[in-house]
């Protein structure tokens, strides 16, 4: 090897080195394959990160693995906290941890609630990174909009959380958890993500692509008109929080944020399909209008939890798309795959 193959060597060996270490909690879900990717590409195909993730019972798929080389998978149990010790052992202590794991179907969560607060509540996870001397790594939380009672118009972070079912509590639970025993934290309020499918399918209906193959039939499909969200763009969310990730490395300033991370519209289930019909074409007369009161989920769901999204806007310097241009984006970027 003559000498510039050996000092390129060594340089390359140098970035190796000094790469930020990045774990995403609940890495296999649709949330968290978009976060991985992202962190992996940064236009040359080498990741400004070492990547490690967590999956629960399946092994990570062949195309997310095959999409983010080099990093690292971990399976992990978070009631129990099994499976730390070895993301100890082989990766070390992260810089940022972006905790994306939850039961996050409300039913379910009223059917467990045992389960839902052992899961959505991080306490395994805090204590693990508590268990480290330096206390420098930033914990990224995803939460919900489902924490507000959903009684009035543009929630603000700082009203009274008033949830109203069990997914919400565990919810409010796991913010008022991370708040007493972190000092570096950022908890987003998430309303309902969607965007493009992952590189590895996951197994639960996205909502564009569900309300498109639906209206697709030609038949009558019935939407709520009287419950109230903010739907965020997933690239816009993975914006958010590569925002902060990059806010922490480069300026080391603790944070302890909470932040409203939905889109910039208030919508009902029925403006939202009204959304995707324009977009393709189809007949709006076939988008029933029905109350939500109409329909048994086996679940209390909060009729308006739309939020103010100002502090983001003003903290962050990101303007979330319009669910119309969201909606755009994303049927034309599935035309494509």
């Amino acid at each position: 090897m003559n000498q510039n193959c050996k000092s390129c060597k060594l340089q390359e060996n140098k970035r190796e080195m000094s790469k930020n270490k990045v774990l995403v909690v609940g890495g296999t879900g649709y949330l968290g394959q978009h976060l991985l990717q992202a962190f992996y590409a940064d236009g040359n195909g080498i990741s400004p990160y070492d990547l490690a993730f967590t999956h629960h019972s399946n092994l990570p798929p062949k195309p997310l693995l095959d999409s983010i080389p080099r990093s690292l998978a971990f399976q992990l149990d978070l009631k129990t906290g099994n499976g730390f010790e070895a993301i100890s052992n082989a990766f070390g202590q992260p810089v940022v941890v972006v905790n994306c794991a939850a039961v996050s179907v409300p039913r379910a969560c009223e059917i467990d609630p045992a389960a839902a607060h052992a899961i959505n509540v991080p306490s395994s996870l805090v204590q693990w990174l508590q268990s480290f001397k330096e206390k420098n790594t930033l914990l990224i939380h995803l939460s919900t909009d489902q924490v507000y009672e959903g009684e009035k118009s543009f929630y603000k972070e700082d009203d009274i959380v008033v949830p109203v079912n069990v997914y919400g509590k565990t919810k409010v639970a796991a913010e008022q958890f991370i708040s007493d025993n972190c000092s570096n934290y950022a908890i987003l309020r998430s309303s309902i993500i969607y965007g493009l499918q992952t590189v590895s399918p996951v197994p639960k209906s996205l909502p564009i692509q569900w309300i498109d193959g639906a209206l697709a039939k030609g038949e009558k499909v019935e939407f709520f008109h009287d419950e109230f969200r903010c739907p965020i763009y997933v690239k816009d969310l993975v914006n958010i929080i590569l925002a902060l990730t990059n806010q922490w490395i480069s300026e080391g300033k603790q944070i302890q944020l909470l932040l409203n991370t939905g889109g910039p519209d208030r919508l009902s289930r029925v403006q939202m399909a009204e959304a995707v019909a324009q977009f393709r074409g189809y007949d709006t007369s076939i988008i029933k209008s029905v109350s939500a009161s109409s329909v048994d989920r086996g679940v209390k769901s909060p009729p308006d939890i739309s939020m103010d999204i100002t502090r983001l806007v003003q903290t962050l310097r990101i303007n979330p798309v319009s669910f119309k241009d969201g909606v755009g984006l994303t049927l034309t970027a599935e035309a494509k795959q």
